[in-house]
């Protein structure tokens, strides 16, 4: 039997609402807190992919740290409803140098 994976946004409300009309699990919080808490939470079941907005991940270096190099849950950063503050691009560009060892963005 096949496992179904399961896709969550995590954020604040403006910024995630509009990921449920794509039938992603979303999970609006208000504190840093609240979203450490539910990546745990998430981390421990058949979540493979969380969308983090950027502004909750500035305050969550260690969350990031720990699930980094986990198969899963992958957890990739957006934007929020504040804009783009530059960090899911540079982990990005962290991820592709450590792989091909040269910055070819």
């Amino acid at each position: 039997m096949a496992v179904t994976y399961q896709i969550a946004v995590i954020g604040d409300w403006d910024s995630v609402m509009g990921f449920r009309a794509l039938g992603l699990d979303t999970y609006p919080v208000t504190t840093a807190e609240e979203a450490r808490e539910k990546i745990h939470e998430l981390a421990k079941t058949d979540c493979a992919v969380i969308y983090l907005t950027e502004q909750l991940a500035a305050k969550l270096p260690d969350v990031l740290e720990r699930y980094k190099d986990e198969l899963r849950p992958a957890i990739i950063l957006i934007p929020g409803r504040q804009g783009s503050l530059g960090i899911g691009k540079a982990n990005i560009q962290r991820s592709i140098e450590r792989a091909v060892g040269a910055d070819i963005l």
